[in-house]
């Protein structure tokens, strides 16, 4: 899968939450005619973000999310989401998983996780010395 289409109440406010976060900002963003704002991760995979004015009511299962490369990836990673003061909803620690799910300014359910068994599908959103990767391969900036 290469792609994943949200309704979102705020776009920017998603699109921030994503680039920060989860590395959607590999590539410029592009808003299409139909008001679809679509952002990218180092990987090619696309993020679309269409616009409504509808209330969000997520299903309880339903999550998306990406591969880290190590049990303390996403320990950082949580600590990072912590920090930024975002909802986190469910974190698990057991030797062959470790999980820290989040909450998107809409609601919806985003993971990182680690497994043994997968590496990883994208790139890690942070270098390790915290910094964003993306400003790291672009020269920085907000």
């Amino acid at each position: 899968m290469k792609h994943l289409a949200l309704p979102v109440r705020d776009q920017e406010r998603s699109r921030r939450f994503y680039e920060t976060h989860f590395g959607f900002g590999a590539q410029p963003a592009r808003r299409y005619d139909d008001d679809v704002l679509m952002l990218y991760n180092a990987d090619g995979f696309s993020l679309a973000l269409g616009p409504t004015d509808e209330p969000i009511h997520p299903p309880n299962f339903l999550h998306f999310g990406i591969g880290l490369a190590s049990p303390d990836e996403v320990r950082a990673f949580r600590d990072r989401l912590v920090a930024d003061g975002v909802t986190l909803v469910e974190e698990w620690e057991e030797p062959e998983y470790v999980s820290v799910k989040c909450l998107d300014p809409d609601g919806y359910v985003v993971e990182a996780a680690w497994e043994p068994h997968h590496q990883p599908s994208v790139p890690k959103p942070f270098a390790d010395d915290g910094s964003r990767a993306d400003q790291q391969q672009h020269g920085g900036g907000a």
